[in-house]
């Protein structure tokens, strides 16, 4: 999703066009070089009981089927014109002339940003003739991240994402907190008796690191609770349904890419002294 981040805020600074497509039916496009067979779907009849069927083009559920997808797809945006990126494979860049086009896929979902309205029409309607495709107009919501544009900078955020955790973990009318951890939280690998059932934690560890695309503010409580995936218990449950608190806060603070960013990379770094309890190294 580092791409996806990098991509929005590139097109927000140089003022392009941001477009949402949907594919149709998207893996029954791709070609089978393999031999695959199927069983005769419910429905169908064989003249023999015993027959089987060959398979003479990609379907759901095979293993190669995304790949060739991909594979079909990458075919016509190189013959369009569009160069595939050697940093990203899912990034395929246009120019020709003052038009520019950028086309960053997701599967089946592709985001298209382009300086030229014109161009990113004509582009639609190539696309379409190759694949009946779903446009979905400028750029709202993509991968579950909600998406506002302003004259001002793009604001990213997962609310609605958020509320269906707190709402899967019954913490939506819950006491807020403050931060999302304690500063001195001394969770250790033995803090407290086994989970009996450790799979909602890793569930609930799973579903925040992947809202850490839009809210870096809990980046380091997930890191920590992610290290006790393994054997969680009560404590370590205890502090991921802390982090819930905070999120029951503000559930839609998010990412705010501005406009007026300068197209230049800035790190900034910073390191304690051996905090980890577990491994006593520092923490960057």
């Amino acid at each position: 999703m580092v791409s996806v981040r990098v991509f929005l805020a590139v097109a927000v600074i140089k003022n392009w066009e941001l477009h949402q497509i949907d594919i149709n039916n998207a893996f029954l496009h791709g070609d089978l070089h393999e031999e695959v067979y199927i069983r005769p779907p419910p429905g169908f009849s064989p003249s023999s009981p015993n027959k089987v069927l060959r398979l003479r083009k990609s379907l759901y559920g095979l293993r190669q089927s995304p790949r060739n997808w991909f594979a079909k797809l990458s075919t016509a945006l190189r013959s369009y014109g569009f160069l595939q990126s050697h940093a990203d494979h899912t990034l395929f860049t246009y120019r020709k002339w003052d038009v520019f086009l950028s086309v960053l896929v997701y599967v089946d979902d592709l985001i298209l940003a382009g300086n030229n309205s014109t161009a990113c029409s004509l582009f639609k309607k190539y696309l379409n003739d190759c694949f009946k495709l779903k446009d979905l107009g400028p750029l709202k919501y993509f991968l579950g991240i909600e998406a506002a544009r302003g004259p001002r900078g793009l604001f990213l955020s997962q609310r609605k994402y958020a509320l269906d955790i707190l709402s899967e973990f019954s913490l939506s009318a819950s006491k807020p907190a403050a931060f999302p951890m304690e500063q001195n939280h001394g969770l250790a690998l033995d803090g407290g008796p086994l989970l009996s059932d450790p799979g909602p934690y890793r569930r609930l560890i799973g579903r925040l690191v992947y809202l850490t695309i839009t809210r870096p503010d809990i980046c380091y409580a997930v890191h920590v609770l992610s290290q006790f995936m393994q054997s969680p218990r009560s404590q370590h449950w205890d502090a991921a349904l802390r982090v819930l608190r905070y999120l029951e806060a503000a559930p839609g603070q998010g990412l705010f890419l501005p406009t007026d960013s300068p197209l230049q990379i800035y790190a900034l770094c910073d390191s304690n002294w051996a905090s980890c309890p577990l491994i006593r190294r520092s923490v960057t």
